[in-house]
């Protein structure tokens, strides 16, 4: 039984899909105009192990993931530049050029975190007819109101809006000075917006109500809808949507499909934090994948830093608790691979991991079980487990790193190990300056030690 928190009801609650044995799972993705980085990947390490542990527990998963390379804001009032068109003009390129970058870009890092390709990835301007039927049919039902700059939709029509938006409701405190632009209430927002001075915009196209380009939100709605159903079972994205975003993608989509729930869970990953707030652009103070790599932290050291917190907890960055994470998670493989290969499987500590992933995607504690079982002396059908253990983790736990320690170096330095143990510490010396004359550096820890090449 996998349990998942569902955000829409606030607790945890046994999954059960709307088709059995399959499952509908939307993500929101990346908005291709700059480089991602690692507090934005967070979000996607952890509907990735979503998937994983869903995959895992034999259901068939469709996933979804948007590309947003038009409409996207600077504000979240629609208004302030469109953040894909001014990066094109920043640096002298088309639209089209600069998506296309940014998302190969994006891409490289995904596939370097060891992350499953969703089954689409949607690009919202080649989904420009599917959301003005969306906006059309709003229109007829009577949802929808023109102002100067676009067509919006009228929040006040759908009871149960801003259930997840409270606190942004209570921060328009009355009085407070909002800039309407024509809007009946301050919660309303763009469907379409009109692109203004003729040629101004890269993006724009032609629709019933003029010239323009669709509001973010929209986009979400139109093509999690063609590809996943009228209703679909998961939809996943990262804390700062709760207040706008998936508030704005209920309100529209239940009103145009006629359906309630629109989704049956929704889930939210906290973020990843830095002095001073979450890591954003806008904070200047961000890291990238590629600089991660510069500092000689391999991306699956980072997947597993990220593991140290469940998905709903913030989680701190600093460059001391990576360096840390990077070395257990060297010191983890290195125990793996001085593992014997024995068949089977140790049925006891994969129940013990089954049900940590099942109880709402507790990875710290999967890891845990993973820890102990690699510990445990005398645990048979280790490497089996621990194969099937990384269907979730993702963190290729078996696969050999470029440099591979002789096996007569390794012998030795097991034999080191065993006279530690047992107190012989100047036949332990003896033992390491051998090591180190064939070229290698034994460093002990907790976990027994690491062999580095010392060449």
């Amino acid at each position: 039984m996998i349990k998942l928190y569902n955000t829409l009801t606030r607790k945890k609650e046994e999954f059960k899909p709307i088709k059995e044995g399959k499952v509908g799972l939307y993500t929101c993705g990346p908005t291709v105009y700059w480089y991602a980085h690692v507090g934005n990947l967070r979000s996607y390490i952890f509907s990735d192990v979503l998937k994983r542990v869903l995959m895992y527990n034999g259901f068939d998963v469709k996933h979804v993931i948007n590309v947003t390379d038009v409409g996207h804001l600077t504000s979240d009032a629609d208004s302030g530049e469109d953040k894909l068109e001014a990066s094109a003009v920043k640096e002298g390129k088309s639209a089209s050029e600069i998506s296309r970058f940014y998302f190969n870009a994006f891409h490289e890092d995904f596939a370097k975190l060891n992350l499953i390709d969703p089954y689409k990835w949607s690009w919202a301007s080649e989904h420009i007819e599917e959301q003005i039927d969306m906006v059309k049919t709003l229109e007829k039902k009577g949802y929808t109101y023109k102002t100067s700059d676009g067509v919006y939709f009228d929040s006040s029509k759908f009871a149960d809006y801003g259930a997840w938006a409270k606190h942004r409701l209570e921060n328009l405190e009355e009085g407070k000075r909002v800039d309407m632009r024509g809007k009946k209430n301050k919660t309303d927002f763009a469907l379409w917006k009109f692109s203004g001075t003729p040629g101004e915009r890269q993006q724009e196209w032609d629709s019933p109500w003029g010239l323009g380009f669709p509001g973010w939100h929209i986009e979400c709605s139109a093509m999690a809808s063609k590809y996943l159903g009228k209703q679909f079972d998961i939809h996943t994205g990262g804390e700062d949507h709760l207040s706008v975003h998936h508030p704005n993608e209920i309100a529209q989509s239940e009103c145009a499909l006629g359906v309630s729930p629109w989704v049956k869970t929704w889930m939210h990953g906290a973020f990843l934090n830095v002095k001073g707030g979450k890591m954003s652009k806008s904070l200047g103070k961000i890291k990238t994948v590629s600089e991660l790599e510069n500092d000689g932290i391999v991306p699956l050291a980072y997947k597993y830093f990220v593991y140290s917190a469940h998905y709903r907890k913030p989680l701190t960055w600093s460059e001391d608790a990576v360096k840390s994470a990077a070395g257990a998670y060297k010191r983890l493989k290195n125990i793996i691979s001085g593992i014997e290969n024995v068949r089977g499987l140790n049925k006891r500590y994969l129940r013990e991991f089954e049900d940590r992933i099942n109880d709402d995607l507790d990875i710290p504690g999967a890891l845990a079980v993973l820890w102990k079982l690699v510990r445990d002396e005398r645990a048979e059908g280790k490497i089996g487990t621990i194969k099937k253990m990384d269907k979730v983790f993702g963190l290729e736990l078996l696969k050999e790193d470029i440099v591979n320690v002789p096996a007569d170096v390794r012998e030795i330095a097991d034999e080191r190990a065993k006279a530690r143990k047992d107190g012989d510490f100047k036949k332990s010396d003896l033992l390491r300056d051998k090591i180190v004359k064939m070229g290698w550096v034994v460093k002990d820890n907790k976990e027994g030690y690491d062999l580095e090449n010392g060449n």
